[in-house]
């Protein structure tokens, strides 16, 4: 079984901005995307990337791999903005 690098929520924080949330969780959406792309089954990314047992309750397991997935895209789509926006503020 493997275990989680860090504590997650059942869902992300459902917000139109970036959240401290999903800065703390940056590493774990890529896993996430990578994971997709390269047909990894949901059960497998959620033992590996989340430490939970899927047999267990898959219902409750699939629910949060799909939410933080889905939220792993709006990232991909909206939430880079504001990362590539404070970069160039700072640079």
């Amino acid at each position: 079984m493997g275990r989680p690098t860090q504590t997650f929520l059942d869902k992300p924080p459902s917000s139109q901005t970036l959240t401290s949330y999903d800065r703390e969780h940056m590493k774990l959406y890529m896993r996430l995307l990578d994971a997709e792309r390269d047909g990894a089954d949901w059960r497998e990314a959620v033992q590996v990337l989340f430490g939970l047992d899927p047999e267990h309750d898959p219902e409750h397991c699939r629910s949060i791999h799909d939410a933080h997935l889905a939220r792993a895209h709006w990232m991909t789509e909206h939430g880079y903005r504001e990362l590539v926006r404070e970069s160039q503020r700072n640079s």
